[in-house]
């Protein structure tokens, strides 16, 4: 009888807080819908109930019927969805590979914790704080917890090193380590740099501007951007980068929601590479900021577009914090491009009245899929493929040149996916890591005679060549991890392959600015971007 007068008392106040709150105007007739389902199954239900699993599932599934992006994060997502864009975190300063249950440290970060304490490229770590991670089926995400910590915080490695008879152990400091946002910057050809900007982060303004800087010392008058595969990051950073670009007070990007009244952001007209021709590089995986930036670029008729049509990733996200470090990233406005053209493809299988036939995650299915209908579509084959209505038809704002909105920032220049060298075959050499076991048991075999023999990139880049011997190790390695020997898929992909190993060398040895100086020889985009400055067909476009 006790526990009923509570329940009761209970209730009661909760439909007084309930009417309390409506009469504020603060919650609707839906919202105390919810609130009185909540309370019902958290009290009366047969059996007891998670409740803060629940309120997750609850909101999980409420953002489920909203749009793509509109998404719930727990505290400990919250914080690895921030490390990449502020730019640094709290570990041990390494690059490494997880190799047959070994983590091999590739390069330790230069001036970090690690090198300060004595670890080496090529060592091996077995164990952290006397745990073994070594041998024992330890997944990265669990290795990756061991290994980071608070800054100032000790961790105890023991390492195996080639050549090294018993176990050395160190005591590394931890400390922040930078996350850079370049991959890389280097003079292409000629007074043409080239810089890749893999996110868009904290840093990223300042990196460039230094990789700017030190490319014009070389000799740099045009650029080519590199956005391939950028999925975007912070706004800030991105108008920053378009800031350097354009003109004072030409418009960058526009902001525009049901709630959100329209917001301008204009170039203050102090960037750092006005002059100059450029063209930038995007894909089917550059997204949001890297929309923003070449949206901006191509409206204004500033550079050239080479590539595929972008991702189509276009709305603004409002981060709310929730009361236990989780948090909702909740889509408020659109981004539009000075042209007026909405960045965001569609999202919701619509019928002829506006409505959608599909549910919330039936929608959000359709749209992850978007990429495989393009391809089957035939669009990242041909030009000739991609249809848009007039309706979707804008003007850039110098030339008056045609340019298409729809979702997606569509290319001047397309250049269609190569797919003469993605055979089945490497793919399996891809996907089960034969690539990267290979490169990293050349290095360890033979790291001294290839640092004694090229005493830098550049000797490196002209004399090292792919041997056989090489080759056939990464073919018995296939065929250890049961990959079935294809000769025909094997050469059409030779090309490729070779680039591909001797790119992981040469970051192994240096790092990815060396990865994509030799990469980038097999990039159908490079060349085309390269063709485009040297052929006078720049100039034909921007006339």
């Amino acid at each position: 009888m006790r526990n009923l007068h509570i329940f009761f008392i209970c209730f009661l106040a909760s439909i007084l807080s309930i009417q309390y709150i409506a009469a504020q105007g603060v919650v609707g007739t839906s919202a105390r819908k919810l609130q009185f389902a909540h309370f019902a199954i958290t009290n009366l239900y047969v059996d007891s109930v998670d409740d803060n699993r629940l309120v997750e599932e609850a909101i999980i599934k409420m953002l489920a019927e909203l749009d793509p992006h509109s998404v719930y994060a727990d505290p400990e997502e919250v914080k690895r969805m921030n490390e990449p864009l502020a730019g640094n975190f709290e570990g041990i300063g390494v690059q490494f590979n997880i190799l047959e249950d070994t983590l091999f440290v590739i390069q330790p970060v230069s001036n970090g914790p690690s090198e300060k304490a004595g670890i080496l490229a090529g060592d091996r770590i077995v164990a952290v704080n006397d745990t073994a991670i070594a041998g024992v089926k330890m997944n990265t995400e669990e290795i990756m917890r061991r290994l980071r910590g608070p800054k100032d915080s000790k961790v105890e490695l023991t390492i195996a090193r080639r050549g090294v008879g018993e176990l050395l152990v160190f005591t590394v400091k931890r400390d922040k380590i930078p996350i850079l946002s370049l991959d890389a910057s280097y003079m292409i050809q000629p007074k043409v740099g080239y810089i890749r900007i893999n996110r868009f982060g904290a840093t990223t303004i300042e990196e460039f501007n230094k990789a700017l800087k030190e490319l014009k010392k070389k000799g740099m008058k045009d650029l080519i951007l590199d956005l391939q595969g950028n999925g975007g990051g912070y706004l800030n950073a991105a108008t920053d980068l378009a800031n350097d670009f354009l003109n004072q007070k030409e418009l960058i990007v526009y902001t525009e929601g049901r709630t959100s009244k329209r917001s301008e952001i204009y170039a203050k007209g102090n960037g750092n590479f006005k002059k100059g021709r450029l063209v930038v590089l995007i894909d089917e995986f550059s997204a949001s900021a890297s929309e923003i930036v070449s949206g901006a670029v191509q409206d204004w008729d500033r550079g050239v577009i080479v590539g595929r049509r972008s991702f189509g990733k276009g709305l603004v996200q409002r981060p709310v914090d929730l009361p236990d470090g989780s948090m909702i990233r909740l889509t408020i406005a659109r981004y539009y491009t000075p042209a007026g053209r909405s960045i965001q493809k569609p999202y919701n299988s619509n019928n002829s009245d506006g409505g959608s036939h599909n549910s919330g995650e039936e929608n959000r299915d359709l749209y992850n899929r978007e990429l495989i209908e393009r391809y089957n579509s035939g669009e990242m084959l041909s030009a000739d493929s991609i249809h848009f209505p007039d309706s979707l038809k804008y003007q850039t704002k110098r030339l008056g040149r045609t340019v298409y909105g729809g979702g997606g920032i569509m290319p001047d220049y397309f250049v269609p996916i190569d797919t003469t060298m993605y055979t089945d075959y490497h793919r399996m050499l891809i996907n089960k890591g034969v690539i990267l076991k290979a490169t990293t048991k050349y290095i360890e075999d033979h790291r001294k005679s290839l640092s004694e023999r090229h005493k830098d990139f550049k000797h490196f880049n002209e004399h090292f060549k792919i041997d056989n011997e090489m080759l056939n190790m990464v073919k018995e390695m296939a065929a250890t991890d049961n990959i079935t020997y294809n000769e025909e898929e094997y050469q059409a992909s030779l090309p490729l392959l070779t680039a591909q190993l001797k790119a992981f060398i040469a970051r192994d040895l240096w790092n990815m600015n060396e990865y994509f100086q030799i990469i980038n020889e097999t990039s159908p985009s490079i060349q085309k971007a390269i063709e485009i400055l040297n052929s006078g067909e720049y100039e034909e476009l921007m006339k």
